[in-house]
This record gives structure tokens, sequence and C-alpha cells, in this order.
């Protein structure tokens, strides 16, 4: 793997805009453009891709470490001339202030074994008699691990998923308004008929007339 491929990586697991990726690189002691960080991200294939030096890209993992542990007082950290897998590994190991458990535990998640000597292994010496290098395939799949444990949602995406429940949320409420409103002017239509009043009471008064003959009036 590449710098610019662990670069990418990261960049895309925590959702870091170009500015965040620049204050990064300044909290490991390095200046760098929006321009280069451009080329950087690009694909190999891509006339304007560039490699990541390796002292850059050192100071970049430094920055990482300071932006998630706080930075420590006294001298800077060292800044590698060269990078392998070994140190980057051992780098984002202490960025996220993992314990070999816990690297371990991730790493079964996404279906890589790996032993607690060979993963100490990584970390010796190189003039170590049990140093083995890291491969690919092993900080391929941790930073896949990574991307599973503390991978950061875009905003976005969220704003979307609100957007939708709103949505479903607003039709329900239209629906029973609806409903509601269709059953209460279906009742309307109805003559209410108290069902307390007595069924005398409940027939209509009607006004009676008196009709009178003339020769009521006069006699006969």
């Amino acid at each position: 793997m590449t710098n610019n491929d662990v670069l990418r990586r990261l960049r895309y697991t925590f959702n870091f805009n170009d500015q965040k990726v620049i204050a990064i690189f300044a909290a490991g002691e390095v200046t760098v453009a929006r321009d280069q960080i451009s080329n950087w991200l690009k694909k190999e294939d891509d006339p304007s891709y560039v490699n990541c030096p390796d002292s850059t890209f050192a100071a970049f993992l430094n920055g990482f470490i300071n932006e998630r542990r706080g930075k420590k007082d006294g001298a800077p950290a060292k800044t590698e001339k060269r990078l392998n897998n070994n140190i980057i590994l051992t780098k984002l190991k202490i960025a996220f202030n993992l314990k070999a458990e816990d690297i371990i535990d991730m790493l079964a998640l996404v279906g890589f074994r790996l032993s607690k000597p060979e993963l100490s292994a990584f970390s010796r010496k190189a003039d170590h008699k049990n140093y083995r290098e890291c491969k690919d395939q092993v900080l391929r799949n941790f930073l896949q691990a990574v991307d599973k444990k503390f991978h950061v949602q875009r905003r976005a995406k969220v704003q979307k998923n609100n957007n939708n429940v709103d949505e479903k949320q607003d039709k329900l409420a239209e629906t029973l308004a609806n409903k509601n409103y269709k059953s209460a002017k279906a009742n309307a239509s109805k003559i209410y008929h108290n069902p307390n009043k007595t069924p005398a009471a409940a027939k209509k008064t009607e006004r009676k007339v008196l009709k009178l003959k003339p020769k009521d009036i006069w006699g006969e």
C-alpha cells in the first residue's frame, strides 16, 4: 500500500475535508496546500496524481496522533524519512490508543485472523530476530477494521435520513387527519338522538289548533 492509499482511507473513514487534513498536517509541524492534497488523493492513473513523500506522510501521522491524543509537552515526535507498513501500523495503534487484544478483535470483525506473537513481531526493530514485515494484506485489513469501528457518517446522509423520517411522519399525520375528517363529515349528516331523552320528550311538540264551527259561536 502507498501513503496515498492510507491517507485516502483515513480521510474517508473520518470524513475529513481539505481544511481538516491541512490542520492535521500542521499539527505534525508541516504546511501543505490544498492542491497538494487534491493531487495526493487522485487515482494513480490520473495525470495530476502525485506520490505523498514518506517524510510528509509521517508528519501527517504524527499530527493525527496529536489530534486524537493531545500534543505532549517537549520536543515534537520524530518524523521518519522513510516509512513502511510496520511504522504506519504502529503510529495508528498509538493514535487510536489500541492494545494488542483490541487490534486482534478488530481484525476478527473483518474476517482476518492474527495472533498476538505475529502482531508483536511487527513492532520489533528491523534487526531483531523476531521482526516480521507487515504485509499490505495486514495493513489493508486493519484499515478496514478501523473504518468499521470509527466510521463517521456524512452529514448529508444523516440529514437525508432525518428528512425521510420527517416525511414519513408528515404523511402519516396527513393520512390520519384525512381519515378523521371524513369520519367526522359522515357523522355530521346524522341526526343526533339523546339516549337519555324519554320517548314522550323525544316527540316533536305539535301546536294544537282549536277548530270551531259557526253554530258553536252564534248558536243555532
